[in-house]
């Protein structure tokens, strides 16, 4: 790529393809059965989709981010723009008549864990065309990041077009599925959680020894690093040069692990994005996770640049 033709990046720029969806919040002690109606300890409704999750992390901080998406033109879609002006994201947006998603979320009263059914709406019809569309936006970023909430073909093109102008990627492959082979080589990091590093290679993943090994089948896939997060055990950075634990932050009690991952994934690209070393760029993502585990909701409860930086400088994470 001559001088000529290279884009000009972002001072920090972080661009992100994904879903937006309400989030429909139930909490309750555990999951009825069927047939049982069971009485519930709360309800609310806000902001969700892995996507937009992590946009609003990357934006809190410090990312100039940029958010590409579908979206009705309905209450769930002026819920997401809001959202989005609000937290100085330039969204990216393709109308449609098909209403704007949403996701059932049950937060278990008395643990914090959850359990997610999500129905894309307008973003399941994102397309390889869309992203075509959104080629500057991509190529001006520093990092791009995506998931799998959206069909695949669109996640694969945003990866490609991001490769082709020399931006780093991060791809987090959630919902775990089938991802052509291709995908893999266009990842400098590919984040999925335990479950997700199960689904993808075919075995448990219930210890470190474990997440190291299915590491060394990502790498053998194709992908720069492999960063498993790997809940309370904190996140394994495993490359061909060495794998190291980050710990994790505990910041409080636990009432909600909704948006955790998104929490980390987001801060974790704002932190590349400005130029951290990868494994600061991992401490920097968990202790976004550390912080917005102690808040209820998903995108509400993604921490500020100050939250991040001021856990970090009261000492080092616990130990698992």
């Amino acid at each position: 790529m001559s001088l000529e033709t290279r884009p000009v990046r972002a001072q920090n720029g972080v661009a992100i393809l994904g879903v937006f969806v309400a989030d429909l919040v139930f909490s309750a002690d555990r999951l009825p059965i069927p047939g049982e109606t069971l009485k519930g300890a709360g309800f609310q409704i806000g902001p969700g989709g892995k996507g937009s999750n992590q946009a609003v992390a990357a934006a809190r901080a410090g990312a100039d981010v940029s958010f590409i998406t579908r979206l009705g033109q309905d209450t769930f879609g002026a819920m997401a723009r809001k959202l989005w002006s609000g937290d100085g994201i330039a969204s990216h947006v393709t109308e449609t008549d098909t209403p704007t998603g949403a996701a059932f979320v049950h937060v278990n009263s008395v643990s914090g864990e959850n359990a997610i059914i999500i129905v894309p709406g307008a973003a399941a019809e994102l397309s390889a065309d869309d992203v075509d569309a959104a080629e500057a936006v991509i190529a001006g970023s520093k990092v791009f990041v995506t998931q799998l909430e959206q069909p695949v073909a669109a996640a694969q093109r945003g990866l490609e077009i991001a490769r082709t102008h020399g931006v780093t990627t991060v791809f987090n492959p959630a919902p775990a599925e089938r991802i052509p082979d291709a995908v893999y080589p266009l990842c400098d990091f590919i984040v999925p959680n335990e479950a997700e590093t199960s689904a993808l290679t075919g075995f448990p993943v219930a210890s470190l020894d474990d997440a190291r090994r299915a590491g060394d089948v990502l790498l053998s896939r194709g992908v720069g690093v492999a960063l498993i997060t790997l809940g309370e055990r904190g996140a394994l950075f495993h490359a061909r040069d060495r794998s190291v634990l980050t710990p994790a932050w505990q910041a409080g009690q636990v009432v909600d692990t909704t948006g955790a991952g998104d929490a980390f994934i987001g801060s974790f690209a704002a932190a590349l994005a400005s130029g951290e070393d990868p494994l600061e760029a991992v401490g920097f993502g968990c202790a976004a996770a550390g912080l917005s585990v102690t808040r209820r909701g998903a995108a509400h409860a993604m921490p500020y640049l100050r939250d991040i930086l001021g856990l970090r400088g009261a000492g080092p994470p616990a130990l698992p």
